[in-house]
């Protein structure tokens, strides 16, 4: 489902009624613990979390013309999707999610790769995601994507 808006503002103002409390307090939870160097942007037509190319001129590899993603969220059909490319990338910080996960929350995890869907948006686990945010700085999500994603000799 592609997101309503060409702005982070205008992405969160147009996030389904049922689902605007729930998506709107995920993005600030996020907003609020991010480290710096991170900021919000639109990410490949959604709302993502992003290394600007002030920091990381050479952009995300796929498409350099994007700046560096890292996070993101979308409203999807049955579902509130967090995206976190840090477990996808890193193993102990996606042993570490995993295990912390049934401690935030009753609803059973359903990840694939580095996409975390909520159906239950009432039990979404705000605290664990805002710890998940603090666990990478923006200069090692870049060691470990350049390491992980970028080819040698480019």
């Amino acid at each position: 489902m592609k997101a309503q808006g060409k702005t982070v503002k205008e992405i969160l103002a147009n996030v389904p009624p049922e689902r605007y409390e729930s998506f709107n307090k995920l993005h600030n939870v996020i907003v609020k613990n991010l480290p710096k160097g991170f900021e919000p942007a639109i990410s490949y037509g959604g709302l993502g979390y992003v290394i600007p190319h002030k920091l990381y001129p050479a952009g995300y590899h796929c498409k350099p013309a994007e700046p560096l993603p890292f996070a993101g969220i979308s409203s999807q059909k049955d579902s509130i999707n967090f995206y976190h490319m840090g477990i996808y990338a890193e193993p102990k910080l996606y042993k570490w999610f995993t295990t912390e996960f049934p401690k935030h929350t009753k609803q059973k995890l359903d990840i694939g790769k580095s996409c975390v869907r909520f159906k239950k948006i009432d039990d979404i686990p705000y605290k664990l995601i805002g710890e998940l945010m603090k666990k990478l700085s923006a200069k090692e999500w870049i060691e470990i994507y350049k390491k992980n994603y970028v080819r040698k000799g480019k």
